[in-house]
């Protein structure tokens, strides 16, 4: 898988080199601007590329990034000895996953000619609402994996379902391969798993409100079993110090959440033709269908 992941990210690479190069050369020879230049239509190919590329470092990080430090405070947690590495580790792991996809929902609106781009506070609100919902999920799964590994498998397979069952509902026709695109699903559900992944352009109000309304349940059931599971591994005092993180982090995740659909939002204040969500999971649907670039950078 790694060394699929280094060939793809390599070829997507040298597609943003070449269409960047050929684009700001002919951009210095043509001053036209026009939508039908070729200038333009490299440019266009070459965000494209860039976005690509993000989109996979979205991929390595829930495929990667996130069972190591899911993995890095289990241990954390289990036997106590801890040193400021380790909590460096911990902190610079979730900062890449959620900057992983603040990078895509820049690229991906830069690549959507109908969508607003994403402006600096609104980056740094759609920032700290990945960091802190993501991190409360996987401090909510590492605890109720230190009192049953058996019931932590469960729970995540039973979420991945769930996110697969709603990624095939959805309908999506991102590739040109019926086998790409159940392998685009099954990623996408894996990432459902720990935060929410619009792949569908459409109003995503209610989807993410049952998301999240569902991921608090489980996290305060969570913590009130461990509270009364008598076979506890963690001290008390550590299990308080994360019971409270945790409660806290989903709050102020939730808290941003809001406030970023309610007053940061593009569409607040980009209002296009159809005021529709944006696609975290579809760069240019209609073009890739056409032309199948997934297709291409996701086969060897």
């Amino acid at each position: 898988m790694d060394l699929l992941q280094v060939e793809q990210s390599s070829q997507e690479y040298w597609f943003a080199l070449k269409y960047g190069y050929q684009a700001a050369f002919k951009l210095k020879r043509s001053g036209d601007a026009s939508e039908t230049d070729p200038s333009n239509l490299i440019k266009k190919q070459a965000i494209d590329a860039v976005t690509d590329i993000n989109m996979l470092r979205v991929f390595k990080a829930f495929l990667e990034t996130t069972p190591q430090l899911f993995v890095q405070i289990y241990i954390l947690l289990q036997h106590g000895k801890t040193n400021c590495y380790q909590y460096a580790a911990i902190i610079m792991s979730v900062c890449g996953i959620s900057f992983s996809m603040v990078d895509y929902q820049i690229s991906l609106r830069k690549s959507l000619p109908d969508k607003g781009e994403l402006r600096v506070p609104s980056q740094f609100m759609y920032l700290f609402y990945k960091l802190f919902t993501i991190t409360s999920w996987v401090l909510s799964i590492s605890l109720i994996t230190l009192q049953s590994v058996r019931i932590s498998v469960i729970l995540l397979i039973f979420l991945w379902i769930c996110g697969f069952t709603w990624t095939l509902k959805q309908c999506t026709t991102f590739c040109k391969s019926k086998k790409m695109e159940y392998l685009y699903r099954t990623v996408v559900g894996i990432i459902l798993i720990f935060t929410f992944f619009n792949i569908k352009e459409s109003r995503t109000k209610v989807f993410i409100s049952i998301y999240y309304a569902t991921h608090t349940v489980v996290t305060l059931s969570i913590l009130f079993v461990h509270m009364f599971w008598k076979h506890s591994i963690i001290k008390e005092i550590h299990f308080k110090i994360v019971s409270i993180l945790t409660v806290l982090l989903l709050v102020l995740g939730i808290i941003f959440l809001v406030v970023y659909y309610r007053h940061f939002h593009p569409t607040t204040y980009y209002r296009p033709q159809a005021c529709l969500d944006e696609v975290d999971g579809v760069a240019g649907q209609k073009d890739r269908v056409k032309i199948g670039r997934f297709e291409n950078f996701l086969m060897p």
